[in-house]
């Protein structure tokens, strides 16, 4: 390894630390409370050396968010995978089923996705274009699973001809998440009041949502 080549591992290895240190402070104290003081103290730098990587905290929650969208693409490409033989209802039904496992098992990263999914961060200053065009990427990776399980399902036959494609997609992924939210921040609520399980919730949710655009 030539010197300009160890130098560039080097340079990496300290971005991932820094990155490492932020979702630490950012997952404990909450995006709105941490500081880049803070996140500095945590990656054992000086200040000064995290702005030569990072320009600002905004920056660093996408380039968390992108770690959160690549590990639910790798969890949903796995599970598609293994249902090639199903119908488009089928697939988007497990999309669902597949959110709802990441946000069991990587709660912080569901959490720092969906808070930028009904928020206004990607307007922000402080991001540049590679961190905020590399987490519209993956975010629209997302999205054509969803808009390419519809143009499938009207291909197949399971799916209403009639229906906007992308529309339609916007309508599932919104009434998802919304299913989400309550489900994750009610679920003791839901549990104790109602005698319901949040999964089984979900489940039948996903079913109705089913029935809206099926035929």
């Amino acid at each position: 390894m030539g010197a300009s080549d160890r130098k560039e591992k080097e340079k990496e290895i300290r971005r991932n630390d820094i990155i490492d240190a932020a979702e630490k402070v950012i997952f404990s104290k909450g995006y709105d409370i941490a500081t880049m003081d803070d996140i500095a103290k945590e990656a054992e730098f000086s200040k000064r050396t995290v702005y030569i990587y990072f320009n600002s905290k905004e920056q660093l929650y996408f380039e968390i968010m992108v770690r959160g969208y690549k590990i639910l693409i790798e969890k949903i490409e796995s599970y598609l995978s293994n249902l090639k033989d199903k119908n488009a209802l089928d697939r988007i039904k497990q999309m669902g089923r597949t959110l709802y496992d990441f946000n069991n098992e990587y709660p912080d990263y569901f959490n720092a996705i969906m808070s930028y999914e009904n928020g206004e961060k990607d307007f922000t200053n402080g991001i540049p274009d590679k961190s905020r065009e590399e987490c519209y990427a993956l975010g629209e990776r997302l999205f054509a699973y969803l808009t390419s399980a519809l143009a499938d399902g009207i291909e197949e036959g399971v799916v209403r001809r009639e229906i906007d494609i992308v529309n339609t997609a916007f309508v599932l992924w919104s009434c998802i998440i919304g299913l989400f939210k309550i489900l994750t921040k009610k679920s003791n609520y839901i549990q104790y009041y109602h005698n319901r399980n949040s999964e089984a919730v979900l489940l039948e949710g996903l079913e109705m949502l089913m029935m809206m655009i099926q035929i």
